[in-house]
């Protein structure tokens, strides 16, 4: 199963939701007002975020207005046309410029952190890349144990410390030991207790400072992993965690099993994060790069 296959199957069941959903709504009725009121409260049952919804459907009222929506297809496609010019363009992560390149990854525990970083690894390796994994959620010695077999897997090195040792150190450690090899990519994991704890948000900012101390640069990628099932409460994560230390691209993971990827365009629309990553399954090649224009063909083909 090629790629895009991939995807289309990972949103099936927002596929479901989101437009044939819409399809029955409008079968046989009159594009109207009530008809547009009906259809935005859909949107927002799907997680489409009520920023979204309202900016949708209020181009959509525009343009019965003006006459451009007559029918059922002519609604079909202009939606469709609305979710891709509310999807910004993709933006991968990458390894350009820097030496190392410090990818700092961060999210609640239960969103695939870990396996999104393991995958990434995979990924940079399979491509010539050597990348070396910082154990820094030293909280949880089973999140230790998962990175190492990810390591393994990957053919990546690891920096890690005992349970319960300072994160930061863990990952001044990883950079300082990256950049005595030359090794390419460094790739920090974290905690993910409760977002709401400051403690969590302070310990994240005192990684941030000690990376910067030994990299002025760095990190380079602050990568905020949240899981698509949760949605409304994504939005609420990414909030918290940006106005903490800034996070520049979101891998959206357990696209595969939800019904409400609307999340999606809710987090373009909102937060104007670029989504990097999706994850449409549980294979090393299931974690993809967002493409605005492969997520709408497959959503709507």
């Amino acid at each position: 199963m090629g790629l895009f296959d991939k995807l289309r199957k990972g949103l099936f069941k927002t596929k479901k939701t989101l437009v044939e959903e819409t399809e029955k709504l409008v079968r046989g009725r009159k594009v109207d007002d009530r008809l547009l009121d009906e259809f935005e409260e859909l949107l927002i049952m799907a997680d489409v975020g009520p920023q979204a919804a309202d900016a949708i459907t209020g181009s959509l009222r525009k343009k019965v207005r003006e006459e451009k929506i007559r029918n059922e297809l002519d609604l079909k496609n202009a939606f469709k046309e609305e979710v891709r010019k509310i999807l910004k363009e993709g933006h991968k992560v990458m390894c350009a410029g820097e030496d190392p390149y410090i990818i700092l990854t961060i999210g609640v525990n239960g969103v695939g952190k870990t396996t999104t970083i393991g995958k990434l690894a995979r990924r940079f390796t399979d491509h010539g890349f050597t990348v070396t994994l910082a154990a820094a959620d030293t909280f949880r010695a089973a999140a230790i144990e998962q990175l190492e077999i990810w390591a393994e897997r990957a053919g990546a090195n690891i920096v890690k410390h005992r349970s319960g040792a300072d994160p930061a150190a863990v990952a001044f450690d990883a950079v300082t030991s990256a950049k005595s090899k030359n090794i390419d990519i460094v790739i920090i994991d974290t905690a993910g207790r409760l977002h709401t704890k400051t403690n969590l948000m302070e310990e994240l900012k005192k990684i941030k400072r000690v990376i910067s101390k030994e990299k002025p640069s760095a990190p380079h990628e602050v990568l905020l992993v949240v899981d698509a099932t949760s949605g409304q409460n994504a939005i609420t994560q990414a909030k918290i965690f940006n106005d903490a230390i800034g996070v520049t691209g979101i891998a959206l993971t357990k696209l595969d099993g939800t019904a409400k990827g609307g999340i999606i365009l809710a987090i373009n629309k909102e937060l104007n994060i670029p989504v990097k990553l999706i994850g449409v399954g549980e294979a090393v090649e299931d974690l993809q790069d967002f493409d605005p224009g492969e997520f709408v063909n497959a959503l709507f083909g």
